[in-house]
């Protein structure tokens, strides 16, 4: 029982892993300048990629640790690298 729940969050998460991801891939091509560019693909793409591997925990819980600490990376790691790329954007111009 508790298996076939482990089963349907993982196909959730990753259902909407992909929904957050194509989401961002459309405002990076749909959006006019680089800075609305960055935020939708800054934030919903690392949104996107955590659902994802929170569906590759669900359904690998023996990647528990692994798959935890990647997700506090990417949760760390995501808007210092918008923040980055929208300071370099701005320099130039």
């Amino acid at each position: 029982m508790i298996e076939i729940a482990l089963q349907m969050t993982a196909v959730l998460a990753v259902l909407l892993g992909t929904a957050f991801s194509m989401l961002g891939v459309l405002g990076y091509v749909r959006l006019p300048d680089v800075y609305t560019r960055l935020h939708a693909v800054g934030k919903v793409g690392v949104f996107g990629a955590v659902l994802l591997l929170l569906g590759a925990v669900a359904w690998t819980p023996l990647g528990l640790g692994k798959g935890l600490v990647l997700i506090a990376l990417l949760l760390l790691a995501g808007p210092v690298t918008a923040h980055a790329l929208a300071s370099a954007a701005y320099r130039v111009g």
